[in-house]
């Protein structure tokens, strides 16, 4: 193979950034061109050109509740297109997005995403990052998503909007996003989890209350005690709320009622 010379270079998913192939050319004295090599370059950047182009997106979904990172997924016609690990700041920032449909300031994203302020290139290198992985979905001036994204903590949102504690409690596991610092996935977190506690103090069937005190209010006296009103005599639910109640009564140093 000595009297061979060749000249590569890889093809990159401008999505992930995983190596799908390579452009190569190989060949005797006929291809030894100082220009080869360039040659094969503008090829492979132009094959991953093609592939920035608009592809059929299907909805699109994030879960964030219960987890340090995000899931996104793409879902075309029932067959998934794609499933993305996100890091926890492009998490944060497709959280904010959501809730911003009309599309945020550099600015204005820079106050939700930083608890201390940050420089606008800190900003702009992450959004460049999150473009690379997300494609077209992501938008500038003003920062948006080009298509709604349905999100695990919306539907909880819903659910409750709904009346339906049951079906937030089943949607709900668990806080979103739990190690963020970014103030506007704090204040998020904290709403959220406010209102599936309300909806239980007001709730008058005891079955979602009681999932709501194993799941998310396992330390909430509040809680269990709304349970042990609400439940019927003799029943499970009354006999668990009792005894949970006894608990953190005494763990809290009040006296038994």
């Amino acid at each position: 193979m000595q009297p061979w010379t060749c000249a590569a270079a890889p093809i990159h998913d401008p999505s992930t950034g995983r190596i799908l192939g390579v452009v190569d050319v190989t060949g005797g004295d006929i291809v030894a061109n100082p220009y080869s090599l360039a040659l094969v370059r503008a090829a492979a950047r132009a094959a991953e050109g093609e592939l920035w182009l608009p592809r059929p997106r299907g909805p699109v979904t994030l879960r964030a509740l219960g987890r340090e990172e995000g899931l996104l997924t793409d879902d075309h016609q029932g067959s998934l297109i794609g499933e993305l690990q996100l890091s926890r700041r492009h998490t944060e920032i497709i959280v904010l997005l959501t809730q911003h449909q009309n599309g945020l300031t550099g600015e204005q994203l820079s106050d939700l995403l930083y608890r201390d302020s940050a420089s606008p290139t800190t900003l702009r290198v992450e959004l460049s990052r999150l473009r690379r992985i997300v494609g077209d979905l992501l938008a500038s001036r003003p920062y948006r998503l080009t298509q709604p994204v349905r999100a695990d903590f919306q539907d909880v949102t819903d659910a409750l909007r709904a009346g339906d504690l049951a079906a937030a409690v089943a949607g709900y596991t668990g806080p979103l996003l739990p190690s963020s610092e970014a103030p506007g996935v704090c204040a998020q977190r904290r709403w959220l989890d406010a209102r599936l506690r309300a909806a239980a103090l007001g709730c008058r069937d005891p079955a979602p209350v009681r999932a709501w005190a194993e799941h998310g209010g396992f330390g909430d006296l509040q809680v269990w005690e709304r349970l042990l009103l609400i439940a019927p005599r003799q029943s499970p639910d009354r006999a668990v709320a009792a005894a949970r109640t006894r608990q953190l009564r005494a763990e809290y140093g009040l006296s038994a009622r």
